[in-house]
């Protein structure tokens, strides 16, 4: 059968990789049922490449201006030790200035010195966890009141179905007391006041997963999660300007969907038991776009709208999934009609055999006895509105 680690790289093959980062996790946290996107992210596959190769080539992700101008953002917020960012801390958190500890700041990336001739001296993934581990005992033993050691770019471990992921927050700090806070530097910016709420929506779920995963690295240390605060420091540009400004974000109720999404992932292990033995996605282009779409087909998708702006694969799973027909002719699983139509039909995923149950015309398997009845009571009230838009002006019903 082969470990978890080679069957992954089978997998993969010499496909490019792309790490797990908070984006990643919070997207498959909001479909914990697809095992497809649960394998391919366990395997790191960089599934842009993949979904060019089967023929539906999406442009995702930042454009390169956006990345450009969210580097430049937070290495301006960063500048001096943190000084601008220690300052907007202060403020936010609301420390008195007669309270202000400078602390320490410890940066955590990893960057090799200057004459370094490749990346071969950078820090593996363990150490930079230790390292941060090692900050984070340090400055949570130290408890004068107002004190702000900053941590900048420290490297938290999350444990995703049943695979390690390695999580990267623009940075930590600790203030007041010892209490932790996660801090996102996004390069949206707020205008008087008000953000765009999908940008807004998206920095408090990536929020929660290091909050997460801070909690439980505190755990590993010893501290109850309390330690770690569920108010997330957002900084963002103001207005029209380069000026930073900073709000706190609660992420209580993001934090809990994400803490019990992620428990309901499928293990990899039992993912990967279910797969063919020699699957790979790593197909050239002699085997054809037909050969790379079997070989993708064999993981079972869950494919939502939702996923349209989440993942790369996206489109050939909406056209996977709408490409099945149902015993009626009817095209499509219900994952295509939304969330909220799945969860409201329980375990049928055709379309055409929801809709053969609303016309009575086939008989309910066991459990489906409540849904069929809901199905056919829609169905009627759709004949009857229907038939009165259709009579004439002033006929009665």
């Amino acid at each position: 059968m082969g470990t978890t680690d080679s069957r992954l790289d089978l997998l993969r093959g010499s496909l490019p990789t792309r790490n797990h980062n908070a984006r990643t996790v919070a997207a498959l946290a909001a479909n914990p049922g697809c095992a497809r996107r649960g394998v391919m992210d366990a395997a790191g596959i960089d599934k842009t490449v993949l979904a060019a190769r089967l023929g539906f080539p999406m442009a995702y992700g930042q454009s390169p201006f956006a990345i450009v101008r969210g580097h430049a953002f937070e290495a301006l917020v960063k500048e001096d030790a943190g000084a601008l960012l220690r300052a907007l801390l202060h403020e936010t958190l609301g420390v008195a200035p007669e309270d202000v500890g400078e602390g320490d700041y410890a940066e955590l990336g990893g960057e090799p010195p200057e004459d370094a001739p490749d990346a071969a001296k950078r820090p593996g993934r363990e150490e930079r966890v230790a390292r941060t581990r090692s900050a984070l005992r340090r400055a949570l033993a130290d408890a004068r009141p107002g004190l702000c050691a900053i941590l900048d770019h420290p490297l938290l471990p999350l444990d995703v179905a049943g695979t390690r992921a390695y999580l990267e927050p623009d940075a930590m700090a600790c203030l007041v007391a010892g209490k932790l806070h996660v801090v996102e530097i996004k390069s949206f910016s707020v205008i008087d006041g008000t953000a765009d709420p999908a940008k807004l929506a998206s920095a408090a779920r990536q929020a929660a997963v290091y909050v997460l995963a801070l909690q439980q690295t505190a755990a590993a240390l010893g501290h109850p999660p309390e330690v770690v605060s569920t108010d997330v420091v957002l900084v963002c540009p103001r207005d029209f300007s380069n000026q930073p400004t900073a709000a706190l974000l609660d992420i209580r109720k993001e934090l809990a969907v994400t803490r019990r999404r992620l428990a309901r992932l499928a293990r990899v292990d039992d993912l990967l038991g279910v797969l063919p033995l020699g699957l790979t996605f790593d197909l050239d282009e002699e085997a054809g776009q037909a050969a790379v779409a079997r070989a993708v087909g064999a993981v079972r998708a869950a494919y939502v709208p939702d996923c349209l702006s989440t993942c790369e694969l996206a489109h050939f799973c909406r056209s996977e999934a709408r490409a099945c027909a149902g015993g009626n002719g009817a095209g499509g699983l219900v994952g295509t009609l939304g969330t909220g139509i799945r969860g409201e039909l329980g375990g049928i995923e055709d379309i055409g055999r929801a809709l053969d149950l609303a016309d009575g015309k086939c008989a309910p398997e066991r459990g489906e006895e409540e849904i069929a009845r809901l199905l056919r009571r829609a169905e009627a009230l759709r004949r009857e509105v229907l038939a009165d838009a259709a009579a004439p002006a002033g006929a009665v019903s």
